[in-house]
């Protein structure tokens, strides 16, 4: 039963906070807003948020691609179709409930390749890792950059996290998650008793350093590294394309679109696919860059919605074909 309430916790909340987000920005739009909006709508340039789109498609390829690297030490090399078709199957999933879809996307590259979930699963933490340095990095240069300009914003965001979080809550957390770190220590390390239930998540925890640990262990890191450079150059490439679909957005200096790239991002943290906030995220950023706040927030949900139908269709081909695909081989070795 807590099980059931904990899931559906996990799908509820952040669908209700977009959801939220959305009634919030149309319930403070005057007549003249809307109207704006859907002008910005009717004047955009798709030709070039469909050009966008070919990038992104890209990077998911050479995600896909370099999953193979580090899968490799672990003596396993898996076919490059299937990696796709899991990878757009996460991605699908995560629209619906955030962080599930990493979940998902080793759950059916374990099932056709055959590869135990928790190495799988470690492995796909390793890309994680390497993925949140990049961003954290752009973030890192983009702040220093652009500090003049944004720090109006950076310091309203810190005081709503600070307001968030006190300091005591803070430290509590942190004191339990020692504690847990502490306790899981002594019974995966120190404690000698054979107990089935420790076995089993020996095994799992071992499975998942074995994932995490195979990034250092590859022989070709260079090749990982140009993959996860390409893929965040292609993100990023996608999202400046998107800016010459309105005469407004066009001329916004690169410093205001790296900010815009990176404060969306992190949106797509906090809801799922970042409905809602992503686009409020966008108008915030380019309101300090002269950008019409109607404007800003029209090309914000023009980008959202034309990501998230990408990930809406190749995820639902993946689904289809990702099965049948793997029928076809199965039907050869019989």
């Amino acid at each position: 039963m807590k099980k059931t309430i904990f899931n559906a916790l996990k799908v509820i909340l952040p669908l209700g906070l977009g959801i939220y987000l959305v009634w919030f920005f149309y319930s403070s739009l005057s007549e003249q807003d809307k109207l704006d909006i859907a002008v910005s709508f009717k004047s955009a340039n798709y030709n070039w948020i469909t050009f966008s789109l070919f990038f992104g498609l890209l990077s998911h390829l050479s995600r896909a691609y370099r999953w193979n690297y580090t899968l490799e030490p672990l003596g396993y090399k898996t076919k490059f179709w299937n990696n796709f078709f899991a990878v757009m199957i996460g991605y699908l999933v995560n629209l619906a409930v955030p962080r599930l879809g990493e979940l998902t996307r080793c759950g059916v590259s374990a099932r056709y390749e055959k590869i135990p979930f928790n190495k799988l699963l470690g492995t796909v933490i390793a890309e994680r890792v390497a993925d949140f340095i990049i961003l954290i990095l752009i973030t890192i240069s983009v702040v220093i950059i652009q500090f003049d300009i944004i720090k109006g914003l950076v310091f309203e965001i810190l005081n709503k996290l600070t307001d968030a979080v006190s300091g005591l809550a803070l430290y509590g957390l942190v004191g339990v998650f020692g504690l847990l770190t502490l306790a899981a220590i002594y019974f995966l390390l120190l404690n000698k008793k054979q107990n089935p239930i420790i076995e089993k998540i020996k095994v799992i925890v071992i499975g998942l350093y074995e994932g995490v640990a195979s990034i250092f262990k590859m022989k070709k890191k260079w090749q990982f590294l140009g993959h996860t450079i390409f893929i965040w150059l292609m993100y990023l490439l996608m999202f400046y394309l998107c800016f010459f679909s309105l005469p407004e957005t066009k001329d916004v200096p690169i410093g205001g679109i790296l900010t815009a790239f990176v404060m969306g991002g992190f949106t797509i943290v906090l809801t799922n696919g970042g409905i809602g906030a992503y686009p409020l995220a966008i108008q915030a950023v380019l309101l300090l860059y002269g950008v019409d706040r109607n404007t800003g927030a029209a090309f914000g949900w023009i980008v959202w919605t034309a990501q998230t139908l990408m990930l809406l269709i190749f995820g639902a081909i993946s689904f289809f074909l990702m099965p049948i695909y793997n029928k076809q081989f199965a039907d050869v070795k019989a």
